[in-house]
């Protein structure tokens, strides 16, 4: 498992950066973090033409490197050492890659927002661009961890994900929950009674659950659940289920193997990663 010692935090100068700004600073002292980069991107391309005039006296990058500087010297508690990068690039996402590569980044730390409701700087490329783990932050997100919730397929990346969970728990006392969502494969449904299988199913699940288990080798206190999706695709009922258990982190890995319900391949994951999330969501690599 990679150690945590740079984080990359993407910017927009909207009212989410003090959100990300104070969750930063939490993870920040928790993981014992070397360094912390903060990221802008000014899109100038997008207003050059419509302010030209108004535009052409002003030092955009000295304006807004102060406005974030006053910013995170006012809600970055941490006495990690941070750094503000302003940018311009017409591709946010391809300057979070190059930052993340030059710097040696372990973690970039993302303000989440639906794709339905604008993509910002959350995108299914950067889940596809990025080689460090990434961490999904929502408005409501809260600078704690007690309740963790780890996703399974019982694959061996799912494995790491789970020593990610272990990892902040022992660093917060919090509770870490192992979950695993399956559904009746749909491709066969029309020939099998639900009724009959979803008991085999559930079977052979808790069967395959009890040997990760015990892969895992964590003596520590654990807990497993497990849920039948039903209508709701993987995603959707690991997000509703984690907001019933008022689950405040959920790690799921970037991928996995096709285990009855494929929980864990990149398009349930990407699935999760693009929707409103209620809880922060961190991806391992």
């Amino acid at each position: 498992m990679t150690e945590i010692k740079n984080i990359l935090v993407a910017l927009d100068l909207s009212n989410m950066d003090d959100t990300l700004i104070e969750y930063t600073s939490f993870i920040s002292d928790l993981l014992g973090v070397e360094k912390v980069y903060f990221v802008h991107n000014i899109k100038k391309y997008e207003i050059s033409e419509l302010f030209k005039e108004e535009l052409k006296d002003l030092n955009l990058d000295k304006i807004i490197g102060d406005e974030l500087d006053e910013k995170i010297s006012s809600s970055f508690k941490s006495n990690t050492a941070w750094e503000v990068l302003i940018s311009e690039d017409p591709y946010t996402e391809s300057l979070i890659h190059y930052i993340s590569h030059k710097y040696s980044i372990n973690l970039a730390i993302l303000g989440n927002k639906a794709s339905d409701k604008g993509s910002g700087v959350v995108s299914s490329k950067l889940l596809r661009m990025l080689k460090c783990d990434l961490l999904s932050i929502p408005p409501t997100a809260k600078p704690e961890i007690n309740n963790i919730w780890v996703g399974t397929d019982f694959s061996k990346p799912s494995q790491e994900a789970f020593h990610r969970g272990a990892r902040l728990k022992d660093l917060t006392s919090a509770k870490i929950n192992v979950v695993h969502v399956y559904n009746v494969p749909v491709q066969f449904t029309p020939y099998l009674v639900k009724e009959e299988v979803a008991p085999k199913i559930e079977k052979h699940v808790r069967e395959k659950a009890a040997k990760f288990m015990k892969k895992l080798n964590y003596e520590k206190e654990s807990s497993l659940k497990i849920f039948a999706g039903r209508d709701a695709s993987a995603g959707e009922k690991l997000l509703v289920e984690a907001k019933r258990d008022k689950a405040d982190m959920l790690i799921l890995s970037d991928k996995g193997s096709n285990a009855v319900s494929a929980l864990m391949v990149g398009s349930v994951t990407d699935e999760v990663f693009n929707k409103e999330l209620p809880v922060p969501l961190w991806i391992t690599k």
